[in-house]
């Protein structure tokens, strides 16, 4: 333990000063050796640094949604030097050059964290064994030594002994109960978080293997914050209790309002967005027309929510425009579609006419010429069949012709034919 004391002695310091100014208000109010004043000087605590780490929880959503684009990409490079494990390594730093990304930025928050959580394991040990550290004084050590969170003592563990509990004032079944049930909680929340990740912000339409990895830490992670909690002290279990409620809040926020292109909650924050422009007919935040802005500018790329939201700007007679902001158009043809073409609702597209076969075609003649027989003058259908061509050679100073030639021969085309070339003698 003094390996670790030196190691993170310069953050021990920091953190006793700031969780004795919150005891300082918190024990006005609620007593000094109160479990309140210590257990809300730890949520406070907890509260002040994840703020502090609000930057880096930004920069890792940026990350793993850039890990979560470049999967594809990857998978390839895997596949392509499968059995050249160098040459790998040195094509995914380029890749990771090239993008701007960094597989660590992902881990920065947990990373950034670490110093602050072991200053606080290690303060909360030596108040369990009646050592002073940092800015806490023989006084405030005896206070919070007598602070009891729901019947268990601050700086006591699970698998700490009945004679060290009773020295605290308290029971062992109150102890292994209160941490029992907060070890259940801090995994359950990070279940919850990690599962809530994958099943709403992730992008469905990419199956790679960082999705499998994500998977597996949903259930690595609450199995290793059950092992591990058995020894972490009641004050340490408070700590992280406190910022696993945190991330689930944040990441609930996040997904919500700045979802992953192609998954489950960008369908639902698009919905919730057309539905809002179509009623007031204008984008009101700017985080809206950041979203509408990136839409648009992905023209053909767009997948099948963010065409859904163009139509559906369309049909209500608006059109987004490459600012982010939306305008009134005269019909709702004028709103351009995903694909640059107008939507459904303007008009009716010209068909081109089936094209028929040729037996289809003589039927149809056929037919044709049958309906206007009837129409024929009586006159004309009196006469014998056989004068009329008589008659009409007469008249032209031709030859007649039989009765058997003014009709189409079968299988020949019917009007006039090319006559044959005569044959050469």
């Amino acid at each position: 333990m003094d390996t670790i004391a030196s190691l993170f002695s310069f953050i021990t310091t920091p953190v006793s000063w700031v969780i004795v100014q919150f005891h300082t208000v918190y024990g006005a109010l609620f007593g000094p050796d109160t479990g309140w004043a210590w257990g809300l000087s730890i949520v406070s605590l907890v509260i002040l640094i994840r703020i502090c780490l609000i930057p880096l929880f930004v920069k890792q959503i940026k990350a793993t949604r850039a890990m979560q684009t470049l999967q594809p990409e990857m998978k390839k490079i895997q596949e392509r030097y499968k059995n050249d494990k160098q040459r790998q390594s040195e094509e995914m730093m380029k890749l990771y050059k090239d993008t701007g990304t960094n597989p660590l930025s992902s881990c920065l928050p947990i990373l950034a964290q670490s110093p602050f959580f072991f200053a606080l394991y290690h303060v909360l040990n030596s108040i369990a064994s009646n050592d002073t550290i940092g800015v806490i004084n023989e006084n405030l050590l005896q206070s919070a030594q007598k602070a009891h969170i729901v019947g268990a003592p601050l700086a006591v563990k699970f698998t700490d002994s009945s004679s060290k509990v009773e020295a605290l004032g308290a029971s062992l079944t109150d102890v292994r109960v209160v941490t029992a049930v907060m070890i259940v909680l801090m995994s359950a929340s990070q279940f919850f978080t990690q599962r809530q990740l994958m099943t709403k912000n992730v992008d469905t339409t990419v199956k790679t293997p960082f999705m499998q990895q994500q998977k597996m830490l949903m259930y690595i992670f609450p199995v290793m914050f059950a092992v591990f909690g058995i020894n972490f002290p009641v004050g340490v279990l408070v700590y992280w209790l406190t910022t696993n409620v945190w991330t689930m809040g944040q990441q609930m926020y996040v997904i919500r309002n700045n979802p992953t292109p192609g998954s489950k909650a960008q369908a639902e924050y698009l919905e919730r967005l057309t539905k809002h422009v179509t009623q007031s007919g204008k984008v009101s935040r700017r985080r809206d027309r950041n979203i509408i802005k990136a839409i648009v500018v992905k023209g053909r790329d767009r997948n099948e929510f963010e065409r859904k939201f163009i139509n559906g700007l369309g049909k209500a007679g608006l059109a987004a425009q490459s600012d982010g902001t939306v305008i009134k158009s005269e019909s709702a043809a004028a709103a351009q579609a995903e694909d640059g073409a107008p939507t459904t609702t303007g008009a009716p597209k010209r068909q081109q006419p089936k094209r028929q076969t040729k037996a289809q075609r003589q039927s149809g003649s056929a037919k044709t010429a049958g309906e206007h027989e009837p129409h024929t003058s009586l006159s004309k259908s009196d006469q014998p069949e056989d004068t009329k061509p008589a008659a009409a050679a007469k008249k032209g100073g031709a030859k007649p012709a039989g009765g058997t030639r003014s009709k189409a021969q079968s299988g020949q085309r019917k009007g006039p034919q090319r006559p044959k070339s005569p044959s050469k003698k």
